[in-house]
């Protein structure tokens, strides 16, 4: 148990209680519970203040609009009561006291694209190094310890209390995602880094943030709020956001290392060199040249690549030993991931590519490492950004030589009318001659693996290391590397 005042809090009515734990559901409460009744979409935590105190809270953390809404069972409880105007970051703040201690090393990583490939590759680097290391996200919590997470950006609670239970399984370095909604909600707030990376920033979850205004400056709440003024910065120089982002964190003091092929980058790309199974790449280090070899397909790996070895540097560690780890990593599961391979070399890739930006940018990269035709599979998830549905067939059309429209995630909205967006892109964009609609996600790839003509290539963008697919309430096993892997093996005669 801690008192209010070891959790830096206090009451508006005088009162200091001993606390028992935090939550932010009232189900949940427990006697002597710290109750948090935060804002939400739709309806105020305020409304849910008398049955958590019912049910045993002993404290109530909230802003001025919940602390009005239960005016009256507060007063005549005489609850602690603590009204903060960001009951948010509160919340973020006290669970980081309630849980204690969070490994030494953190970076955090953000952008619209690459923050599981780059924490992934952290990770690794840290690995190589002989490091305990996790990297938390997307995929989890993955690497020294294990453990499974339900958003990219845990809620406060979740991560604070994920953090303290990896120091005791011996984990020193986490390399964490921020995702644009963890960022807004102040869900990291509370973590202390050593370094912050950005990779880049295009259309995505409008129907969030509603404007590219209002989305970037979530995003940059990583540097304006979570790192310290004696952080450290590692900005992707060559996206056109990264310069304002280096300047942004300039402004503030901190240290900032560039990366990319900017005449300006300190950890700068000068050079690459496709080949089917990889790429060979030439960078320089604050002017002195390095030369490694990679096993990953894309180009783009390359910016992820380098993005991680300038995290990894700014959190400690010694530059020529970070380079040294880079021959040696692996494919982050869902991102360029080959699935399988055909008995006539066609090869078949899974990628998480969700938004255009991403699959113009998986697909571009993939044709260096391609001599035949790029096959691409796209879709578009419901319930979200309905504007970046003709933009992904678009993007799909303008890219690869044949294109099939399937299902993503559908969720609550009808199949054929996400399809018909995405197709009415491809269309526009002049895929009349290369784009078809399946609608079935098993039958698309099935289909694409049987076009797959030697020399050529497969891509399945949009669902990367997901193992469901979700329709209305129900969420359906399906994974896309499994599917391809099968469709192969099927079309082979091997099952």
């Amino acid at each position: 148990m801690k008192t209010l005042a070891e959790l830096g809090l206090t009451a508006a009515n005088g009162r200091e209680v001993q606390i028992t734990g935090l939550t932010v559901d009232s189900r949940n409460v427990k006697p002597g519970n710290l109750f948090a009744a935060l804002p939400g979409a739709t309806v105020h935590g305020g409304n849910f203040i008398a049955k958590a105190i019912e049910l045993g809270a002993s404290a109530v953390l909230t802003d001025a609009a919940g602390a009005k809404i239960a005016a009256d069972v507060l007063a005549a409880l005489n609850v602690a009561t603590i009204v903060a105007q960001d009951p948010r970051q509160t919340l973020a703040q006290t669970a980081s006291l309630w849980f204690g201690a969070h490994p030494g090393t953190v970076v955090a990583v953000t952008g619209t694209n690459g923050k599981t490939s780059v924490s992934t590759f952290c990770r690794q680097i840290w690995e190589e190094l002989g490091l305990f290391g996790v990297n938390l996200g997307t995929t989890g919590v993955e690497g020294a310890w294990t453990h499974p997470l339900k958003h990219t950006t845990p809620e406060p609670i979740t991560l604070h209390r994920v953090m303290s239970e990896a120091v005791q399984h011996g984990v020193t370095h986490v390399a964490m995602e921020a995702s644009s909604h963890g960022l807004d909600q102040r869900r990291l707030d509370g973590v202390v880094l050593a370094a912050a990376g950005f990779t880049n920033f295009t259309q995505d979850h409008l129907d969030y943030h509603e404007t590219f205004e209002a989305y970037f400056e979530a995003k940059m709440g990583l540097f304006t709020r979570v790192l310290s003024d004696d952080g450290v910065a590692v900005v992707n120089l060559d996206d056109p956001k990264g310069p304002e982002v280096a300047e942004i964190c300039t402004e503030r003091g901190q240290e900032v290392i560039g990366v990319g092929r900017h005449p300006s980058a300190r950890l700068r790309l000068t050079g690459q060199r496709f080949d089917a199974t990889g790429q060979d790449l030439l960078f320089e280090w604050q002017g002195k040249a390095q030369q490694v070899r990679l096993g990953l397909i894309g180009g783009f790996q390359a910016d992820n690549v380098l993005l991680a070895a300038g995290l990894v540097i700014a959190a400690g560690a010694e530059p020529a030993d970070v380079f040294d780890t880079l021959p040696h990593l692996g494919t982050v599961h869902g991102r360029m991931e080959l699935a399988a391979t055909r008995e006539n070399g066609a090869a078949v890739f899974v990628d998480y590519a969700h938004t255009p930006d991403a699959v113009k940018t998986a697909l571009t990269a993939m044709r260096p490492h391609v001599m035949g035709r790029i096959i691409a599979i796209v879709g578009a998830g419901g319930d979200r950004d309905t504007t970046k549905r003709p933009l992904m067939g678009a993007a799909a059309a303008q890219n690869a030589d044949v294109v099939i429209v399937t299902d993503d995630n559908p969720r609550s909205e009808d199949p054929a009318k996400i399809r018909a967006a995405v197709m009415a892109g491809a269309l526009e964009a002049g895929g009349a001659d290369h784009v078809t609609e399946v609608g079935d996600r098993a039958e698309a790839i099935l289909r694409a693996v049987d076009m797959l003509r030697p020399g050529d290539a497969l891509l399945v963008a949009g669902k990367g290391h997901e193992t469901g697919q979700t329709i209305g309430d129900s969420v359906l096993p399906f994974d896309d590397v499994e599917q391809a892997s099968m469709a192969v093996a099927v079309l082979e005669g091997k099952i």
